[in-house]
């Protein structure tokens, strides 16, 4: 990503532990893909994004995001991504993935050749 906002294609892993029930916890991973097209080392506009996220119980949840809302605080990208589950466990009810999006780069590189990649502990609820 740059400084001025283009087209910007979107991938991700992720590993969860979720609650499942009072007491209950269940461990699960997550491959989020898709694009924004307007992103910037600023902010992730208008996202088309998809994420599958597979339970350890065999389960899974396809969750389709089409809103995003980002913030930047001390020089770390907080990005809010809001969608709904349209299939397999939570079928029907909201979803809400946050992740305080750390570079792998000095911030100085946005101007320059721009920021490649980042990494951050991501947040998933899913009906709340």
């Amino acid at each position: 990503m740059t400084l001025l906002p283009r087209p910007t294609r979107v991938r991700t892993r992720a590993s969860y532990g979720c609650a499942v029930a009072p007491g209950r916890t269940v461990s699960a991973t997550g491959y989020l893909e898709g694009e924004s097209p307007s992103a910037s080392c600023i902010t992730v506009d208008s996202p088309r994004l998809r994420e599958v996220v597979r339970y350890a119980d065999g389960k899974r949840s396809l969750i389709s995001y089409d809103s995003g809302t980002s913030i930047r605080v001390a020089g770390v990208l907080v990005v809010r991504l809001s969608g709904r589950v349209v299939e397999g466990r939570g079928e029907g009810l909201a979803a809400h993935r946050t992740v305080p999006a750390l570079p792998g780069q000095l911030p100085t590189e946005c101007l320059l050749s721009g920021l490649t990649g980042s990494t951050g502990e991501a947040l998933l609820e899913i009906g709340a």
